[in-house]
């Protein structure tokens, strides 16, 4: 199979994916955005009523006024269409990137979500990008140097420390860092929420500042286990045969280590680094909420909390094609890495 083909299949199961997820999702919250936006209509025609009652201009007949007021945003809400045109109707608005607006603000006055997301994809790659990437330098640094020690002091360590962090809640991490950086040191800021009166390289300054807890403690809680894979996978290739006959004729080791074990091993090891960043993309939804990070993370939890249902929709699309992307971008690489992949994937088609 030529590569060309291989990318358009793997885009062609994106796509198809991508379109039974918004069908299912639209199915789930025309059901969930029925009851919100039938309670809506309830208080606007009660607010009308009031708002009427004030000015003395109250309708002679109360209860068939209501009924025309609830008839004509039912029809201004498609509530009076079936649930499968409403499903349809949703589906097609979702896949074009039409997410509507929100009931309340968020970040400050904006409620056009597609707006909102705009604003928060960033933030989050920022934060957790920012995260993985020490992470994956230390986890390789650290897995490499486990595996030419096996059974050292040194490897041994390593494994006590990616126990111990892994087990850590993140959360808790959090409030800890928190309590000793930002209340009692007052080394940090304890909120994430940059200074909208800084501009330029105070700007900066202030932001890297408010970057340090929330990226250190996704980085204390994530490296040893990440260290701790990196150790085994390249324990498992410095047994392989290409490797003895490398050393057998002399190449130095740090190039048996570097030039030959690691590239051989690049495979899991690339699949590893793109899932671990498609992860971070989704934001946490708890270390965002801890440090008040604004990111996805944080506008899901408001997005929950105020029963946000155009958010929620907009968030779940949002990480579905970020998800699918990154699978593609993660076939490709690993195509690209070992053509055995493509010659299975021509099998199976």
């Amino acid at each position: 199979m030529g590569f060309g083909r291989y990318v358009l299949i793997r885009i062609l199961n994106a796509l198809i994916v991508l379109t039974l997820v918004t069908l299912v999702m639209s199915a789930l919250f025309v059901k969930v955005a029925e009851k919100d936006l039938q309670n809506r209509i309830i208080e606007q025609v009660n607010a009308e009523f009031q708002a009427l009652q004030k000015q003395g201009r109250a309708p002679e007949n109360p209860d068939q006024w209501r009924a025309e007021r609830i008839a004509y945003y039912r029809h201004e809400y498609k509530l009076d269409r079936s649930y499968a045109w409403r499903v349809m109707y949703y589906f097609k608005r979702t896949i074009t990137f039409d997410f509507g607006n929100t009931r309340n603000p968020v970040f400050g006055s904006e409620r056009d979500v597609k707006a909102i997301l705009k604003r928060a994809i960033p933030r989050t790659i920022q934060l957790f990008t920012t995260a993985q990437i020490i992470i994956i330098f230390l986890g390789i640094l650290l897995g490499v140097k486990a595996a030419q020690k096996v059974g050292s002091a040194f490897d041994r360590a390593l494994s006590v420390l990616a126990l111990v962090t892994s087990s850590i809640p993140m959360w808790w991490f959090g409030m800890i860092m928190l309590l000793i950086f930002a209340f009692e040191l007052g080394w940090f800021p304890a909120r994430s929420i940059p200074d909208p009166n800084l501009t330029g390289w105070a700007h900066i300054v202030d932001m890297l500042k408010r970057m340090v807890l929330p990226v250190a403690t996704i980085v204390f809680v994530s490296f040893g286990a990440w260290a701790w894979v990196i150790r085994n996978i390249m324990i498992g290739t410095m047994q392989e045969d290409f490797i003895m006959a490398a050393r057998a004729k002399g190449v130095p080791e740090r190039k048996v280590i570097y030039g030959h074990a690691l590239r051989a091993a690049a495979p899991p090891v690339v699949t590893m680094i793109i899932m671990s960043l498609l992860g971070s993309l989704g934001g946490a939804i708890i270390t965002e909420s801890v440090f008040t990070w604004p990111g996805m993370g944080r506008v899901y939890w408001i997005a929950l909390e105020t029963n946000e249902t155009n958010l929620i929709m907009g968030l779940t699309f949002v990480n579905v094609i970020l998800y699918l992307a990154g699978v593609i971008l993660a076939d490709l690489t690993y195509g690209f890495l070992d053509p055995r992949v493509k010659v299975g994937a021509s099998q199976n088609v």
